[in-house]
């Protein structure tokens, strides 16, 4: 039965060597089992039915990439969007965490339909490459201070608007030491780094008595507080276009990087570089968003940590339908979940903004047209605390400084009608 679902062998795997595959990526990434509740929670949901919906729509997103797509591609509600969606959606823009569901919902379902009617591949052709570039290191750059702010490293100034914390009290030393473990496990090549060095700082918490520790094991929270609360009047407002399209953006880019990077390393591709059955892939995904945001967590998308499961041998669906399971195992260790504080969660968050801040190295800053739309993208996007204000501003100044400087050439059409997109949303909104 499983060779007829995922042709085991005639990718040169085995059952053995994609179980161990699953368990590798799980292992990488189920720190957004701790992360992620913790916080949607900000925004006022309840924090044990936001974690029951970030392992069923981990779950169900893996079942789907595996059975469906057949690539041992794992997925879970992403880093960077959950941060967009709780401190600059709910917390920045003042939505209720009901709305942006149903952003979240809308944004996932424009998903699918760009999948289905294969209109994906015009779309990022369409959106030069300096901009794509520019929205991850902004990314990167907002989970930085997010996680600088949550741990207490830096904090708010009168005079200067921030300024450096307290360093000598348990949650900024904590931090830095969580982000300092991240850093020499993983040059190691330890693939769990990021999970133990959030045990560690965890179990540091415990024995100091900076947490309370209320057990391991229970039966999985409600649901309840969070099951099909999305708001959808408040999220068809035309306010809300650019985060809809922050949404849709961030997941349609980084999804498509993450498949190219894991199918690419597993030798998936075929002899000109394409990815077979991407469509199934780009499926997989936005329905997993779509079904993410009706039990209640910010946007599902395919994950990077996926590589270390291919790195171990991982060639097929059945890599990710065992990560799949784990997930669901994972909903009976909520208390272990409640028992991370928000600064052992922010090395992975620093960690994170670094490896989205090295697509920097790819701009060319030779050329000041590139250059200044990815600055300004990089710099207003924490400063606004918006990752779609960041988004805004980085196409008009693209369009602008290409304009301005005789290379309008290179503003494609959709860019242009982006822009004027944006223009009309901060002249009238």
């Amino acid at each position: 039965m499983l060779e007829s679902l995922f042709k085991i062998k005639s990718q040169g795997s085995s059952v053995k060597r994609e179980c161990i595959a699953g368990l590798t990526t799980f292992i990488t990434m189920v720190y957004i089992v701790f992360v992620n509740p913790a916080m949607l929670a900000e925004t006022g949901m309840d924090q044990g039915a936001a974690f029951v919906a970030t392992c069923l729509a981990a779950a169900i997103g893996c079942f789907i990439m595996g059975l469906w797509a057949n690539y041992p591609l794992a997925l879970a509600p992403g880093m960077g969007l959950n941060a967009f969606f709780t401190y600059g959606v709910v917390l920045g823009m003042g939505y209720s965490w009901e709305s942006a569901l149903g952003a979240v919902f809308i944004s996932g379902c424009i998903f699918l339909l760009l999948s289905l009617f294969k209109i994906r591949e015009w779309i990022i052709n369409a959106i030069p490459l300096v901009l794509k570039q520019a929205i991850a290191t902004g990314i990167g750059a907002f989970l930085a201070l997010i996680a600088l702010k949550n741990s207490g490293i830096i904090v708010a100034s009168p005079a200067t608007f921030v300024q450096l914390g307290d360093l000598t009290s348990s949650g900024p030393l904590l931090a830095i030491l969580s982000f300092f473990v991240i850093a020499a496990l993983l040059h190691r090549d330890i693939k769990s780094g990021v999970l133990f060095s959030i045990f560690i700082v965890t179990l540091i918490a415990v024995g100091f008595g900076l947490v309370e520790y209320q057990g391991i094991v229970s039966m999985p929270p409600s649901l309840e507080p969070t099951l099909m609360q999305l708001d959808f009047a408040s999220a068809f407002d035309i306010s809300m276009l650019s985060v809809i399209f922050a949404f849709l953006f961030v997941d349609l880019f980084d999804t498509s990087g993450t498949l190219v990077a894991v199918t690419q390393k597993a030798g998936l591709t075929d002899d000109k570089g394409n990815i077979p059955r991407l469509g199934r892939a780009l499926s997989a995904d936005s329905t997993a968003t779509v079904a993410g945001s009706m039990l209640g967590t910010s946007t599902t998308t395919s994950y990077v940590e996926s590589v270390a499961g291919v790195s171990v041998g991982g060639r097929t669906g059945l890599t990710a339908v065992v990560v799949g399971f784990c997930f669901l195992l994972m909903l009976f260790f909520a208390p272990l979940a409640a028992l991370v504080p928000a600064y052992a969660t922010a090395g992975a968050i620093l960690y994170v903004s670094v490896l989205m801040l090295s697509n920097l190295k790819l701009v060319n800053w030779d050329d000041m047209t590139d250059a200044i739309p990815v600055c300004v993208v990089l710099l207003m996007t924490p400063l606004t605390f918006s990752i779609a204000h960041g988004i805004s501003l980085g196409f008009i100044s693209y369009t602008a400084v290409k304009v301005l400087c005789g290379k309008k050439d290179q503003v494609s059409m959709s860019v242009w009608i982006l822009t004027i997109m944006f223009v009309g949303k901060f002249a009238f909104l």
